[in-house]
């Protein structure tokens, strides 16, 4: 395995950003301003879908400020700029960007439309990309600006595209065709459901400006951006009639086009602007996402004559409830993934004391495993693998200046693949050498608040805000927390973060069968270790003799033991005593058969009762 430590398929360990560019990239955005009678400009971290990952050509804000985290906005004015970032962030923004030209700021303290409203000044024009904001966000930026006494004003095309002189080429990835055996329900079906939606919200026509609602809805899969399958388009499907799928037809595999075809027309991305102000002239009521559907869109179709309708995609709900097919895919997906890590933690349990091991070689060893399943079609997103004090950062990224040399103590590995039949994502925290009594009782209080979501029985209902605490309750009894959502949602061979299901103080929507979700709580000591423990989980019915209402509970499908060493048996009760062990009999019984010699070896001890 140590040929493959240097080097990864999918990831790459590179530090991105140059802060020497940003200074004069500043300058030339403030003088372009200028010329087009703006006092100033918004670059937000998006692409015109929202998405997490954007692809190389839409990454602006990396290119003007150097930052490339995954949120954040820039404001660029005549004297000033700032880049807003959240909590998560606020190191990684100031490292990356030339902190002598722009401001990082704290989100959470001022929001975007706050330091609009506070900084630009009385009579100011402010740009913004149409293509880039929300219908909801440019109302909220309305509010702001108008506060302070400005204009805000639409700008097409975006003026950093023209300075941008090495920007790269919009992605080409093909476009295919997601096999029936994996999506469980044929693309015809869908339409049928989508189209009985239309009919009862009484709108002519939704707008698929979600890419993951496109793939799913045609049941095809693409790669335009990183570690998400995604085909990068859009559809219009008609309350009555055929559908209109919006993709480059040079991407579509043929395979793709004729199932597309069968059911619908593809048209270039160029004719979207065509077919909105037809909806227009035709009075039609569109609904619009308004979680990822542009400004932009809507303003075509009003101006039109039309009634834009920002508002829940009804795609999103029925795309989380996974079907049969996608959730037997998901477990079958879980098994070979659950060899891979086994395979990988009894490496690193062999290597690591040796003391010549790093992050990045951690990270190279566990792609290299998942890849010798043969299946392996991505990582679900970039591995988080943390030594020590960059264990406490729970979004960290290693680089190859922030590598560590694993050393006794904490090592945290948070890792997903991608396979055709499902994505995975799973977080152990393990130890190197004896961990301290304070360690011990800061995982098993974590530990406990996973094995609380994970034995939790609930009634029709619930969601996953009411649940939450759960995972908290065992932390909170020692005054500790942890400032991040107790678990998301997950997609079938789609983005690793699903919505509109979570485990979060934000979840609102109530928890339905065949939904995926994470399970992650975790413990952060800034500067000293970190703790997290995810296993992904499925909401199912459960028969409760006597009950009076319909009851759920969840499916645990990741399988792979816990840390053994950093278990304090004192602080569990029988109840979760017991469930560890049945959970680590089980994982033996499913994983054995799927590993051998040193491997096996190690999963044996791993998996005994405690």
């Amino acid at each position: 395995m140590t040929d493959s430590r240097t080097s990864c398929r999918f990831q790459s360990f590179s530090e991105p950003s140059d802060p020497s560019q940003v200074a004069p990239r500043v300058a030339a955005l403030r003088a372009a301003l200028a010329k087009q009678g703006l006092d100033g400009f918004i670059i937000p971290r998006a692409d015109e879908h929202q998405g997490e990952y954007v692809p190389a050509h839409m990454a602006r804000l990396a290119w003007l400020t150097g930052f490339t985290g995954s949120a954040g906005h820039a404001v660029v004015l005549a004297d000033k700029a700032a880049l807003i970032v959240d909590g998560r962030y606020t190191i990684q923004s100031a490292a990356q960007t030339d902190t002598s030209v722009v401001t990082p700021t704290k989100m959470e303290e001022t929001p975007l439309d706050k330091w609009v409203e506070a900084n630009l000044p009385a009579g100011g024009k402010l740009g913004y990309d149409p293509w880039l904001h929300t219908v909801d966000g440019v109302a909220k930026l309305e509010k702001a600006v108008s506060a302070a006494g400005g204009m805000l004003v639409p700008v097409t095309p975006n003026p950093i595209d023209a300075l941008w002189s090495d920007r790269p080429a919009a992605p080409t990835a093909p476009v295919k065709a997601h096999p029936a055996a994996y999506a469980g329900e044929s693309s015809a079906d869908k339409l049928a459901r989508i189209q009985q939606e239309l009919a009862k919200a009484k709108v002519d026509a939704l707008v698929l400006s979600d890419p993951h609602a496109l793939a799913w809805t045609f049941n095809i899969r693409g790669g335009d951006v990183e570690h998400t399958p995604l085909p990068l388009g859009y559809a219009i499907v008609p309350r009555e009639g055929r559908p209109t799928v919006f993709l480059a037809p040079e991407k579509i595999t043929n395979e793709a086009g004729d199932a597309i075809g069968a059911l619908g027309e593809i048209a270039p991305p160029a004719a979207l602007e065509q077919q909105l102000k037809a909806l227009g002239a035709a009075k039609a009521k569109v609904r619009l996402d308004s979680a990822t559907a542009a400004s932009a869109l809507a303003t075509l179709i009003q101006d039109a004559g039309g009634t834009p309708e920002a508002g829940t995609d009804p795609i999103a709900l029925m795309k989380a409830r996974k079907n049969e097919a996608e959730l037997a895919g998901s477990r079958r997906a879980h098994l070979r993934d659950g060899a891979a890590i086994v395979r990988f933690l009894s490496w690193l349990a062999r290597e690591a004391p040796k003391g010549g091991l790093t992050e990045i070689d951690a990270v190279a060893a566990l792609e290299a495993e998942r890849l010798k399943t043969g299946e392996l079609r991505d990582v679900s997103f970039t591995t988080i693998a943390g030594a020590g004090p960059n264990a406490a950062l729970p979004h960290y990224r290693v680089t190859e200046s922030s590598n560590r040399r694993i050393e006794p103590g904490i090592f945290l590995v948070d890792s997903g693949g991608q396979y055709e039949d499902g994505t995975t994502d799973i977080t152990r925290t393990l130890v190197v050498g004896e961990p301290s009594a304070e360690m011990r009782d800061r995982y098993t209080r974590v530990l406990k608040g996973h094995l609380a979501i994970s034995r939790a029985v609930f009634p029709k209902g619930t969601s996953g805000a009411q649940l939450d605490a759960f995972a908290r309750a065992p932390l909170w009894q020692a005054g500790l927390d942890f400032d991040h959502g107790t678990g998301h949602g997950v997609g079938s061979y789609l983005s690793v973060h699903e919505g509109p299901q979570r485990l979060s103080k934000l979840g609102t929507t109530p928890l339905e069968p065949g939904m995926i979700l994470s399970n992650e709580p975790g413990y952060y000591k800034e500067g000293a270790y970190g703790i997290r423990i995810e296993n992904l989980i499925v909401v199912e019915e459960r028969q409760i003799p006597g009950a009076e209402r319909t009851m759920y509970g969840f499916e645990t499908v990741t399988w792979c033991p816990y840390e053994r060493a950093l278990i304090d048996l004192s602080l569990l009760d029988e109840g979760e005593l017991a469930w560890i062990n049945a959970y680590h009999a089980q994982v033996w019984s499913n994983l054995a058969p799927l590993v051998e010699g040193e491997a096996k070896a190690w999963l044996e001890q791993a998996c005994l009762p405690l």
